[in-house]
């Protein structure tokens, strides 16, 4: 299966979607040296290390990492326009959500491919045409955890879903205007949703 181009094609050519000129990034300051780095935790799921920095003006300071690994999030439109939401069970949080597919690369794994797999797994559909978004690091200030954001376009259902045994999903599917009007009042909660959604609405979502 081909890969698909990396989300910075997004704004290829050096102008936004919208064809502005895309401001210059900051300047960038110099990494803290990192006095001792020590691992904390370790699972399948998730990493936890303890840096200890030295600051400018000769502080010295701990700063606790959280590792996860990569992520894809799916806006999937399906030939007859709606737009596919899973309804999901988020222990942490206690509580069921509209969520878009979303879920973790596998290691080595492309994230067109990624993509792909997970939007079949969780909803049964198979993709058209799968459009680069521009991707986010969701909580940069404790992770370099990355998230890659995708449009899907023409699909259709070929199978029924199959997620994890840990996934608790319900299936929905809701126009434009009904996705715009959950995205307003605030009901879609889930980081990757609200901003891969707001994505697909302002550059690659057609009316």
């Amino acid at each position: 299966m081909a890969s698909v181009p990396h989300d910075d094609n997004y704004c290829a050519g050096g102008a936004g979607q919208l064809g502005q000129p895309i401001p210059p990034e900051p300047a960038p300051f110099p990494p803290f040296p990192v006095l001792n780095s020590e691992r904390i935790y370790d699972s399948p799921w998730v990493g936890l290390r303890r840096d200890t920095l030295a600051l400018p003006g000769g502080a010295v300071q701990e700063h606790h990492v959280v590792e996860i690994s990569p992520a894809v999030v799916i806006v999937p439109v399906l030939e007859g326009g709606t737009i596919a939401f899973v309804g999901q069970f988020r222990h942490a949080l206690q509580t069921t959500r509209w969520e878009l597919p979303a879920g973790r690369l596998a290691t080595g794994e492309d994230p067109g491919d990624g993509a792909r797999r997970e939007l079949l797994e969780e909803t049964g559909l198979a993709v058209g045409e799968l459009q680069p978004l521009p991707g986010f690091h969701p909580t940069g200030g404790i992770s370099p955890h990355y998230a890659h954001a995708f449009l899907a376009l023409g699909c259709r259902r070929v199978c029924a879903p199959n997620p994890d045994p840990s996934e608790l999903l319900l299936q929905r599917e809701f126009t434009r205007a009904e996705a715009e009007a959950l995205l307003d009042a605030g009901q879609l909660t889930d980081g990757f949703t609200a901003l891969a959604l707001m994505y697909a609405l302002r550059g690659g979502l057609s009316d």
